[in-house]
């Protein structure tokens, strides 16, 4: 497996995600499309010319997702049971089209499950920065994870 088990999962343990993704237009057009967003902000050049940035903001939804998605490799890829929820997201600054984003995790907390002893939950801390450095997202999330098998 790619992922780490709940043990490999040390609290402080950081990673530095590769590669970075560049944002396209088709990617905020489908993704607010099918998930029936109807904020011109994200889909209408003209609206979103008369707003405060000019131009067309990219969905912070799709923005969660990608950063999530960029950290699964080296984090639960394989080893995850699933997602427990989202804590503290925050999208300090936009994401326009043609951004590229870098994402990091933190493990920030790790405990064993007291009712399961085959799994554990731990807490990353998700961040991404554009192409300027600029944090635009930041979010927690618990994940239930698998602890490494038992040798017979």
């Amino acid at each position: 497996m790619a992922g780490k088990y709940f043990e490999e999962l040390e609290v402080g343990a950081t990673f530095a995600h590769q590669p970075s993704r560049t944002v396209t237009e088709t990617d905020n057009l489908l993704f607010t499309t099918l998930t029936h967003n109807t904020q011109p902000l994200h889909l209408d050049a003209e609206f979103a010319a008369t707003t405060q940035h000019g131009k067309i903001i990219v969905n912070s939804l799709y923005t969660l997702a990608l950063v999530v998605g960029l950290s699964v490799t080296d984090t639960t890829l394989g080893t995850t049971i699933g997602n427990l929820g989202f804590d503290e997201t925050v999208f300090p600054a936009p994401v326009f089209i043609g951004d590229t984003l870098t994402a990091e995790t933190e493990v920030i907390a790790a405990r064993a499950s007291q009712s399961r002893p085959d799994r554990g939950i731990v807490t990353f801390e998700h961040r991404a920065h554009n192409q300027r450095g600029e944090l635009v997202c930041r979010a927690r999330r618990p994940a239930l994870m698998m602890r490494r098998p038992v040798e017979a």
